[in-house]
């Protein structure tokens, strides 16, 4: 097994965030999780109480998300819904950045939204902020990184994955403007080895997804044949 996949399930933030997601599969969610042992479940806010059940002594880690996923809602209710996720048991918020604001340039507006999310949750809580990089040039990337850097989170995100996935190029690019402040997590579209090699070696610290299992099975299959 090559080094970028080495502890792969470590990387992963396994993740179940569309609208249908009910109680069974929160469940086999953190079934899977605590068998392969990821480094977090990712579940919308209604579903952070049953996570942290089912996760009890596991060691797997808890992520909910705030404004998810169009970034659109009230700075207040970001601020409220982040801070209730962690009330009710997450360590780790995925919050949206406004993306009107970034595509507009309103870097500073962005900025401040951020820091007042950060600034309403407990210091050891793990921010990262989505900046939809797919909807954005290259240079608004450079800009909303910088605009996260500054917000105080520790990551910066490429995508929710609703609205395209991530790619090597947009990695590549969170990764240079980040320059070793803060760390880059790709998101979106993520289900073959091979793209989480490419995406690991691009700058990307952790990987949200969906197909976690598939993956960690596929990486199984590579190891035995050779």
């Amino acid at each position: 097994m090559d080094d970028l996949v080495h502890d792969l399930n470590r990387r992963f933030d396994h993740a179940a965030l569309h609208p249908e997601v009910n109680e069974q599969s929160v469940v086999r969610l953190c079934e899977e999780a605590r068998e392969h042992q990821f480094y977090s479940v990712a579940v919308n806010p209604a579903w952070v109480p049953l996570a942290r059940s089912e996760l009890k002594g596991s060691g797997v880690r808890i992520l909910t998300v705030s404004g998810f996923p169009l970034g659109a809602n009230r700075m207040d209710i970001k601020v409220l819904e982040a801070a209730e996720g962690v009330e009710d048991g997450a360590d780790e918020i995925d919050m949206v950045a406004n993306i009107g604001w970034l595509t507009e340039g309103r870097f500073v507006e962005a900025e401040g939204e951020i820091a007042k999310v950060r600034i309403n949750l407990p210091h050891e809580v793990v921010l990262k902020v989505i900046i939809e990089a797919g909807k954005l040039t290259e240079a608004q990337q450079v800009e909303a990184t910088e605009a996260v850097v500054n917000g105080g989170a520790q990551y910066v995100k490429t995508s929710t994955g609703f609205f395209g996935g991530a790619t090597v190029e947009q990695v590549q690019t969170l990764h240079r403007a980040a320059e070793g402040r803060i760390k880059v997590k790709a998101s979106g579209g993520i289900r073959t080895a091979e793209q989480c090699r490419r995406l690991l070696a691009a700058g990307a610290e952790r990987l949200g997804s969906s197909a976690s299992v598939a993956i960690m099975h596929e990486i199984t299959q590579q190891a035995e044949l050779k």
